[in-house]
Order: structure tokens, then sequence, then C-alpha cells
């Protein structure tokens, strides 16, 4: 019961996902870092999950967090920042549900990043190609 239910209310977040979160990392690379170190974490839901007690949004959103099990360790490692800081953006980004529980990031953010790193290495192909044709 309780990994189907977590799988269906999931589900309901990522179907209902909001572009706009975007804005919320897109110019701050302190955020991003968190994002990226998120998704390359091992996040696994615990083995008794408790009873979900109500049925709004917040409850619900709030409710599948805590079915889960990470490192919070790993995660302050893998961003190479302060844990303060970490644990003010992370706490940021699942309030506005740019990250899910299940390990994964709103869509609209991952393709937001995905476009970066193709036009970082894009400028990047450009730029030594230039430097080759001068030289």
């Amino acid at each position: 019961m309780g990994e189907n239910l977590f799988s269906e209310k999931l589900t309901w977040f990522k179907e209902n996902e909001k572009p706009e979160v975007v804005l919320l990392v897109a110019d701050d690379p302190k955020k991003i870092r968190v994002v990226v170190a998120w998704s390359n974490m091992l996040v696994q839901q615990k083995v008794h999950p408790t009873l979900l007690n109500g049925d709004s949004e917040s409850e619900i959103w709030d409710w599948l967090w805590e079915q889960i099990e990470y490192s919070l360790e790993e995660l302050l490692g893998k961003t190479a920042l302060p844990d303060y800081e970490v644990k003010k953006i992370f706490s940021h980004l699942v309030g506005n549900r740019v990250i899910y529980p299940d390990g994964t990031v709103n869509s609209f953010v991952q393709r937001f990043m995905r476009e970066k790193v193709v036009n970082l290495f894009t400028s990047k192909t450009k730029t030594s190609s230039r430097t080759k044709k001068s030289t």
C-alpha cells in the first residue's frame, strides 16, 4: 500500500509541475549545485511508511518527504558549500517543489539545466575552433 500510494501521490505532483520554478534556480549557481547534487543521490523509501493523515497539497507533499531516507552528509559533500547554506537552499527547493522526494528534479528545471550545459559545450567548441583558426 505505502509504495503505491507514494508513487501515486508523487506522480500527481509531477503531472502538475509549474514551469516558473525555473526562475528560482536560473541565475543562482549555488541552487544549481544543490539540484545537481540531489539528482545524483541515493534516495530510498522508508521500509515502514507512515500513514497519510490529510488530503491537502501541502500535507501530501510533507508526507512524501517524510517517507524517504537520504544522507545529508552525502548531499553536503557533493555541493561543497557551507552546511547552513545547503540546508537553507535545500529547504527552499523542497518547499517550491523544484526537487522531488524520489531523487528527481522538476522537469522544467531539468530541461533548463540540460540546455545550459549544451550551450556551455557549444560555446566552448566555437571558442576553441576560433582559437585554432587564428593560430
